[in-house]
């Protein structure tokens, strides 16, 4: 339980958002544009930018192209490559911080460790590394690629040399001559194997399942061809309008499987054409439905198996002994270095344990392991709390920005239909969840998602898809547009006097980058 406040001081602001990656900074923004300059950013880290700040791999990079996973109110990013990589994206979250001075609000190397209701109050009262907080919103920008999923098999913890995660990747160990083992067969590994097979003596990709594989177009972008976007009024909003299309092209593929069988035929053609040796198209060859897992996109993927270095294991791994990878089909990997690109734990939040709502239980316990919320956003039981990213909203094909954004809409909404009637708290009620749920549920019976013939992790130990939207990016987009106050219930109206507006910020009041990113 967290425990009492009454005897510290308490820091009591209008909204406390709780992470700073790209929900967590795209939060402030349009919070403070929306004149309320009382929020607070408490980010964890010792500084901005979420999964592009943990994950520094080998090779690691964005598979939506750059001009569609950018904010569209600071769309004017000098990308360098059709898709940019993690340094870059990094650099543009802390140039979109620097631009809006969030260097005011930002408190990094501040942990939440947990938050509860209080009701009489109407606020949310949380314990924090760096003491309490009051807030009347609370707003949870932890994203779904949070904790890392590690691999647990006898004997991990007595290998014979360095072992890391992806996202925790140790720089400090040189790869050069070494026998590297990478386990796993996500965007992660498709990413590390071809960027350390040029350093390593040897590279073995244990993979328990094949991935579908489409080929990635990452060509650099001309400076002059950046130059004249800025020049050609509307020339950014028409790729990024395009590139959105062509995404919502695959999307359509995964609501209707029979349509997969086209972008397969692609798939197949690539594998083909890049990796000559029969036997290995056979192991990288899915027996599932494309779109069934993640859709991963890489061009250099299947040449970087064809090496004579480089060796495919389709076996899931059962021990390590020593130094060396024990597959579950009785092959063994010398191994120097072992890398897991295990993914993540999606749909676990980190604070689900820890968040108490109005009557006692915490969030974790109100999902019961199958999490689920009210278009994704708000949670019965849970007055004032947002989640952005949240169950049930994203897709295989859809840009996470182009959500989160439309999320931002609705919960600027949800907070002007507070002020404009005097509430304190608004708290979705439990039938409009479950009525949502149960359509969405039914609507992902027919989708790739559900019926490909995979396991992913769309689906919780529960069996329910907790993740996939089963429409079209438009239509999300279009039932967060406003703020449905009939979904929800309203305490009486609060009689203290709103918060008064604040003045928009304007791009152009800078502070220095380093000043965005400190405590």
């Amino acid at each position: 339980m967290i425990p009492a406040q009454s005897e510290r001081t308490v820091r009591d602001v209008r909204a406390v958002v709780v992470g700073a990656g790209f929900s967590g900074i795209g939060a402030a923004v349009r919070l403070r544009e929306a004149g309320c300059d009382d929020v607070l950013v408490l980010e964890k880290g010792t500084h901005l930018g979420g999964t592009w700040r943990e994950n520094t791999y080998p090779g690691c990079a964005c598979d939506v192209p750059s001009t569609l996973y950018s904010y569209s109110f600071t769309p004017d990013a000098a990308w360098s490559r059709v898709f940019a990589g993690q340094q870059e994206i990094l650099a543009y979250l802390r140039a979109t911080a620097e631009r809006y001075r969030l260097g005011d609000v930002l408190r990094c190397g501040v942990q939440v460790l947990g938050a509860r209701w209080d009701g009489a109050a109407g606020r949310w009262l949380l314990e924090t590394s760096d003491g309490p907080y009051s807030a009347a919103v609370l707003v949870l920008a932890t994203g779904p690629w949070h904790v890392p999923r590690r691999l647990e098999v006898p004997g991990i913890e007595d290998f014979d040399g360095p072992v890391f995660h992806s996202a925790r990747w140790d720089h400090s160990v040189d790869l050069t001559g070494r026998r590297v083992t990478v386990v796993g067969g996500g965007a992660s590994a498709v990413q590390i194997v071809p960027a350390v097979a040029a350093r390593a003596a040897t590279v073995n990709l244990v993979q328990r399942t094949p991935q579908w594989v489409l080929p990635k177009p990452d060509l650099p972008v001309p400076a002059a061809l950046n130059r004249l976007a800025d020049r050609v009024p509307g020339a950014r909003g028409a790729l990024r309008a395009g590139q959105y299309a062509l995404q919502e092209g695959f999307g359509y593929a995964f609501r209707h499987p029979q349509a997969a069988r086209l972008l397969e035929a692609g798939a197949r053609a690539h594998l083909r054409l890049a990796v000559p040796d029969v036997r290995l198209r056979r192991q990288l060859t899915p027996d599932y439905r494309l779109g069934c897992k993640r859709l991963l996109t890489s061009s250099t993927f299947y040449p970087a198996l064809s090496q004579p270095h480089v060796r495919l294991h389709p076996t899931a791994v059962s021990a390590v002994r020593g130094n060396e990878v024990v597959g579950a089909d009785g092959t063994t990997v010398p191994t120097d270095v072992l890398v897991e690109a295990t993914g993540f734990r999606v749909g676990e939040l980190p604070l689900a344990t820890t968040l108490y709502g109005t009557n006692g239980r915490t969030l974790d316990e109100a999902w019961g392991g199958a999490p689920q919320a009210y278009l994704g956003t708000t949670v019965s039981g849970f007055p004032n709390l947002f989640l952005l990213l949240g169950p049930n909203l994203l897709g295989g094909s859809t840009s996470a920005i182009t959500v989160l954004e439309a999320q931002l809409t609705y919960l600027v909404a949800a907070l002007a239909h507070l002020d404009r009637g005097g509430h304190r708290a608004l708290n979705v009620r439990p039938d409009a969840q479950a009525a949502h749920n149960t359509a969405v549920q039914e609507a992902l019976a027919t989708t790739v998602y559900n019926t490909g013939g995979c396991t992913s992790y769309y689906f919780t130990s529960t069996g329910r898809n907790a993740f996939a939207w089963p429409w079209s990016t438009g239509r999300l987009v279009r039932r967060l547009s406003r703020f449905d106050a009939d979904a929800y219930t309203s305490d009486a109206p609060d009689r203290r006097l709103p918060l008064p507006a604040q003045a928009r910020p304007q791009p152009g009041d800078r502070t220095t980058a380093a000043n965005a990113e400190q405590p």
